[in-house]
This record gives structure tokens, C-alpha cells and sequence, in this order.
């Protein structure tokens, strides 16, 4: 039977195991992946902790974690009409990735380019299409300043590069730790911490035209000052929809399009956007893959390695 990893309730990583599972048969508008590599995100833990369940209800156990991968296309359900059997395909899972085999809705897959790698294009539907969705809501002209929080992270990372190949000035707020890394990817670099908007005044003495927030809480509405009109503030963190609203922003609106991923696709082939994937685990040690990403302090993308 083909693996997969899981978790078998809500809880810690107590609840994790490398399990077999059965193979699944793609419905209607959906194909079927042999995976060759899933991308690691705070949402695959988060689930697992109960702390976002899926709108559509409570998922049935065993649930395998993961939400984005690349593979190639070994079956297709009825309807489908742009992608065949052998495709090297990439895009958002349906009911999980971190597996041997995963389904993917045909208008959330899009074809993986010959010079994109598998693993740089797992890494593309969660992170990378958040920030371009971001990106484009605020629909900022060239010349403008961004103010990314949480710049350091895989969503932050993103942010940085597309708004750089858009013609934006970038300031990132991340630790200290990870200000070579924010100012390799084209911005000026912040501490985070108390005092935050003092700090982003200093660097950005012309000011700031909106900010993208991916840390929430404290962070968020401090930097939700800075813009002129509220409307330019918009968050993917886990910020309650009362205090987002509160503050006059929005929330990221995801887009979930084979469109984007196509975007997404021709920028990382350009060079305009690297999705620094900086460790590769195999699915055996896919636990070891989601403590990385758990402990908050990973640069850019952590990925698992299913087939080669």
C-alpha cells in the first residue's frame, strides 16, 4: 500500500506516524499525483494542533498532512480536459500531500515548466501564490513603499523578491538574526521588537505606503499606524477577523488559480523570485520536516522529498 504521513487525532506530534494508506481515486475535476515533493508550511502543524480546521468540517482520521505539491499525473477524473497522464504538474492538495500519491483540483494545477525544479514548484501554491494574492489585492504602483512583517518566513521571503521585481521599495521587519537574509533578498531590514514603528520611521523617512503583515497580534497593529489609509494594510497572519477590521485592514483573499501558479512559475524560471528551498527531508523523516518549520526560526522553504 502506498505511504503517507498523518496525524490520527488532534494533539502534538505525539499524534504523527508514517502510515499506509490507500490509494485514492481522483473525482470529478481532479487529478491524481505520484508525488515527487511536498512543501512544509505552518498551516500542516497548525491543523494538526486543531488550531485551523478546515471550513468544511472536521477532518476524518487519519488525515495526511500537507497541502502543495509536484508530481507527475498518473490518473484524471471525469471533466478534466487540460492535463494528461504523464504532466509534470504542481498545485494545492486535495486531502493532503506529505504522500505517495495526492489529488489536486484541475483548477488549482498547473503545469511545471522544464526548467522548474519539483522542488522548487512544490513550494509555490501555499507560500509563494499567498504572497502574490497579497501582492496584487494591494495593487501598489511602481515606486511605492512596503512595509513586510514576518519577513523572514517562507510567505515573507516571497513577498520580498515579487514586490522587488514589481518596482517596489521593501522594508522587512524579521530578527536580527535574519537580517542578512532579508537584505539578500532586496529590502531594508528592521528588527523586530518593541519600538517597531520609531525604527521603520528611521528607515523609511519618506514613509510607508502599506504593509503586508504576516506575524499578527502586537506586530500588526502597531504597523497598521503607519500607512496613511488604512485600506493599503493587509494581513496572512492568524489575526482575529474583529481586530483586523477594527483597524480598518483586510485579510489576505486567496485567489487558488492554475493562473497564479502559471505567474508564479515564469517568475521563479526568470530569476525574479528564488523560493530558497534550504532543507530537503525524505517522507521517512517527514516528523523531523515539520519540527523544522514548527520551531518558527527557518529561513526560507523546507521540503520532503517523496519519489526522485
Amino acid at each position: 500500500m502506498p505511504k503517507a504521513y498523518v496525524f490520527t487525532r488532534y494533539g502534538g506530534p505525539e499524534t504523527e506516524a508514517l502510515a499506509d494508506v490507500d490509494r485514492p481515486g481522483p473525482g470529478a475535476g481532479q487529478v491524481l499525483v505520484a508525488v515527487r515533493v511536498a512543501g512544509v508550511n505552518p498551516v500542516d502543524w497548525k491543523l494538526r494542533d486543531g488550531l485551523r480546521r478546515p471550513g468544511s468540517g472536521e477532518p476524518a482520521f487519519p488525515s495526511v498532512f500537507g497541502s502543495e505539491v509536484s508530481g507527475v499525473v498518473v490518473e484524471i477524473g471525469d471533466g478534466v480536459t487540460g492535463i494528461s497522464v504523464g504532466d509534470e504538474v504542481f498545485g494545492n492538495t486535495v486531502g493532503g500531500g506529505y504522500a505517495q500519491y495526492a489529488l489536486l483540483s484541475e483548477a488549482a494545477t498547473a503545469h511545471k515548466p522544464a526548467a522548474l525544479s519539483f522542488a522548487d514548484a512544490a513550494t509555490l501554491p501555499v507560500a509563494a501564490a499567498t504572497a502574490y494574492d497579497g501582492l496584487h489585492q494591494l495593487g501598489l504602483p511602481v515606486g511605492a513603499t512596503l512595509l513586510v512583517t514576518g519577513a523572514g518566513g517562507g510567505v515573507g521571503a516571497a513577498v520580498l523578491q515579487i514586490a522587488r521585481s514589481r518596482g517596489l521599495r521593501v522594508v522587512g521587519v524579521a530578527s536580527a538574526g535574519k537580517k542578512d537574509f532579508v537584505e539578500l533578498l532586496g529590502a531594508v531590514h528592521v528588527p523586530s521588537g518593541p519600538g517597531l514603528a520609531d525604527r521603520v520611521g528611521a528607515a523609511a523617512p519618506d514613509g510607508i505606503d502599506a504593509v503586508y503583515d504576516l506575524v499578527g497580534g502586537d506586530v500588526l497593529t502597531e504597523a497598521a499606524t503607519l500607512p496613511a489609509d488604512p485600506a493599503k494594510v493587509i494581513t496572512a497572519a492568524g489575526a482575529l477577523p474583529e481586530a483586523v477590521a477594527r483597524l480598518g485592514a483586510a485579510r489576505v483573499v486567496r485567489a487558488r488559480t492554475a493562473a497564479v501558479l502559471d505567474a508564479l512559475a515564469q517568475l521563479v524560471v526568470t530569476g525574479a523570485l528564488d523560493p530558497h528551498v534550504t532543507r530537503t527531508f525524505p517522507l521517512e523523516q517527514a516528523g523531523a520536516a515539520l519540527r523544522a518549520v514548527e520551531d518558527g526560526h527557518t529561513r526560507g522553504k523546507i521540503v520532503i522529498e517523496v519519489a526522485r
